[in-house]
C-alpha cells in the first residue's frame, strides 16, 4: 500500500522544519526505525526515522527546503 509521509510536530511551537538530507533515496528498502531524513528547526537538527518496514518511493521536499508541519514530504510503499 502506498501511503504518504508528513512532516512531524518535533515540539509544540515548532510550525515549519527545513529538510536537511536524505538518507533514502527513492528505490530504497528501510525498516522500521531506520532514519529516513534530518531536518532542522529553528532550535535543532533532528534525525526523522521511518513509522513501519517500506520502501522510499518519491521524494517530495528536496533538501534544503523549507515546508510547514502537516506537509507531505515523501511517498513510500509498506
Amino acid at each position: 500500500m502506498k501511503a504518504a509521509l508528513k512532516l512531524p510536530r518535533i515540539s509544540m511551537n515548532m510550525e515549519e522544519g527545513t529538510i536537511t538530507a536524505w538518507r533514502k533515496q527513492p528505490g530504497d528498502a528501510f525498516t522500521q526505525g531506520e532514519i529516513l531524513y534530518d531536518i532542522e528547526t529553528e532550535k535543532a537538527t533532528l534525525e526523522v526515522e521511518a513509522p513501519c518496514d517500506g520502501r522510499l518511493v518519491e521524494i517530495l521536499v528536496p533538501a534544503g527546503e523549507t515546508v510547514e508541519v502537516g506537509a507531505e514530504v515523501c511517498r513510500i510503499e509498506t
